[in-house]
């Protein structure tokens, strides 16, 4: 693969990963921030949470239905057709979401971002290209790894394309909560370019495409036929619940607690993407050979337990992002960690589907959690939080007690 293939892969995960850097504070601020008239201004704020958590949840449950359909697409038409048909969709998605913003329709936001969230399944297809053309174990965490920077370059420009375009102090009247979403479809249009001109297919092989409703769930079922994959997937799911929640909830926790516009949110964002970066870009593969994968993966969970704990406790917004980078931080390496683990256990024609799997339980934990938590933050703000933190302990647990078994051993070193 050239090296422009895969700036063209990287590009199409950080054009992904804007949709949650740029448009989570936007999205945050719409809907609770009575003064944009996005929502009747006597809309209680319980049910502003509520109705953040379905916009977010809606997306995140449209790209696990996504992840599952694009991904037996991409081993039908091939992975770059997939991704071509996924940037499509997310410019379609993009276009009614601007409409939306317009018009001050929540549902028209939903069915955006919906479609939007369907599209995103094409970062389950560029991990899958970027692991049909690794060499070896070392180079498929490598380039598992550029992937996970790629998103977190999503991440980090996302906040600053948010933060620019819509905030008054840098670019005056001109700013707009629409601007930065003409900015995502613009990027998008050169995803697209980039993807048709550099990326050519590796993989030759082709399986029929056949829609079935059952694929929903099928594809968890043959997680049976694969023990090893079973025996990761109870730390996984954790871990992923944990994540999920905390990434979803943080920029609306901020704007509940300390007031937050959509700079400060973008800030936030930004020091998530900055951390994953610095993280993911870096340091995987001399942590994991340093220190050995089970023992990285055990050392790492206590400290993002504690911070997504102490998150919800500290009084100040600045201190609080000291917290918000070090579980980010970890993230950022125990992630592709665990992708190496799952991508360990299958053959080379699994790839595809153990791949796709993880991604699904990624969008399905954040669909999930984010209906869940919308409800706990009418309850107390911190709520989330707290079941964010006992989930990567009670992840660290399993570790300790179930990952002694040789055969897990040989997996996870």
């Amino acid at each position: 693969m050239s090296f422009m293939a895969k700036v063209a892969l990287l590009f199409i995960v950080f054009v992904d990963l804007i949709s949650q850097g740029l448009v989570f504070p936007i999205v945050n601020v719409l809907i609770m921030e009575p003064t944009t008239n996005f929502l009747a201004v006597d809309t209680p704020v319980a049910l502003r949470h509520f109705y953040y958590g379905l916009v977010i949840g809606l997306f995140f449950l449209a790209w696990f239905v996504g992840v599952i359909y694009l991904s037996k697409v991409s081993d039908g038409i091939g992975r770059k057709k997939a991704l071509q048909l996924c940037l499509v969709g997310a410019l379609f998605g993009y276009i009614l979401t601007i409409l939306s913003l317009y018009i001050n329709s929540l549902w028209l936001l939903v069915i955006g971002r919906m479609i939007t969230g369907f599209s995103a399944g094409n970062q389950a297809i560029a991990q899958a290209a970027m692991v049909d053309v690794s060499k070896d174990e070392a180079d498929r965490d490598r380039n598992i790894g550029y992937i996970i920077m790629g998103a977190s370059f999503g991440l980090v420009g996302g906040p600053i394309i948010g933060a620019v375009l819509s905030g008054q102090a840098f670019i005056g009247a001109y700013a707009s909560l629409t601007l930065p979403f003409y900015a995502a479809t613009l990027l998008v249009c050169i995803a697209i370019g980039l993807i048709s001109v550099f990326y050519h297919d590796v993989r030759r092989e082709r399986v029929p495409f056949s829609f079935h409703v059952s694929d929903l769930y099928s594809g968890m079922v043959r997680v049976r036929a694969h023990p090893l994959v079973m025996k990761l997937l109870p730390v996984f799911i954790l871990l992923m619940i944990a994540n999920q929640t905390f990434f979803v909830f943080v920029v609306n926790f901020l704007t509940s607690t300390f007031d937050y516009g959509v700079v400060g949110d973008s800030g936030a964002m930004l020091v998530v993407g900055v951390a994953l970066a610095i993280s993911s870009g870096l340091l995987v593969n001399p942590s994991q050979r340093f220190i050995g994968r089970k023992r990285l993966v055990c050392s790492l969970l206590p400290i993002m337990a504690i911070s997504v704990f102490t998150f919800a406790l500290i009084p100040s917004a600045l201190l609080s992002m000291l917290p918000v980078f070090l579980y980010f931080f970890c993230f950022g390496i125990t992630y592709p960690t665990f992708l190496g683990f799952f991508s360990r256990c299958v053959s080379d024609g699994d790839q595809g589907w153990v791949m796709g799997i993880t991604t699904s339980i990624l969008c399905l934990s954040a669909g999930v959690m984010s209906l869940i938590g919308g409800g706990l933050m009418t309850i107390d703000v911190r709520l989330p939080f707290f079941v964010a933190a006992a989930s990567v302990f009670l992840a660290l647990i399993f570790v300790l007690t179930t990952w002694n078994r040789p055969d897990l051993r040989r997996v996870t070193g």
